[in-house]
C-alpha cells in the first residue's frame, strides 16, 4: 500500500526559505510521478511542482524561479525547496503520487491517486 507523509511546514516571514519533505512508502519512483499541490485559504487545490523519471521536472509559473522539486531515491523522499517565500504562498501543501506514463500529465490533479495529509505553510508579510 502506498503511503505519503509530508513534513516541514510552519509559520515563516516573507523572504525566507523553507523545505518540505514527503516520505513515500510502498512505491518506486521509476513507476510513479511525484507532485506537490497546494490549497490556499478559500481556494481550489492547485499544482505547484512535479517530477517524473522519464521527463524531468515541472513547475507552476508563480513558483518557477523560487521553488525546486527533487527526489532522493535512496531515502524514497521527495523535497520541495521553497525560496523567497511570499504571503501568497500561504497554503496547505500536499504531496501526491500517480502512475507514471507519457500520457499522464503530472500537472493535472486527476493523474494522481495517492495523497498525503498535507502540511500548513503560513507566510507573514
Amino acid at each position: 500500500q502506498v503511503h505519503l507523509v509530508e513534513s516541514g511546514g510552519g509559520l515563516v516571514q516573507a523572504g525566507v526559505s523553507l523545505r518540505l519533505s514527503c516520505a513515500a512508502s510502498g512505491l518506486s519512483f521509476s513507476s510513479y510521478h511525484m507532485g506537490w499541490f497546494r490549497q490556499p485559504p478559500g481556494k481550489e487545490r492547485e499544482f505547484v511542482a512535479a517530477v517524473r523519471w522519464i521527463s524531468g521536472t515541472y513547475y507552476a509559473d508563480p513558483v518557477k524561479d523560487r521553488f525546486t522539486i527533487s527526489q532522493d531515491n535512496g531515502k524514497n523522499t521527495v523535497y520541495l525547496q521553497m525560496n523567497n517565500l511570499k504571503s501568497e504562498d500561504t497554503a496547505i501543501y500536499y504531496c501526491a503520487a500517480g502512475p507514471q506514463g507519457l500520457l499522464n500529465d503530472p500537472r493535472l490533479r486527476r493523474n494522481y491517486n495517492v495523497w498525503g495529509q498535507g502540511t500548513q505553510v503560513t507566510v507573514s508579510s
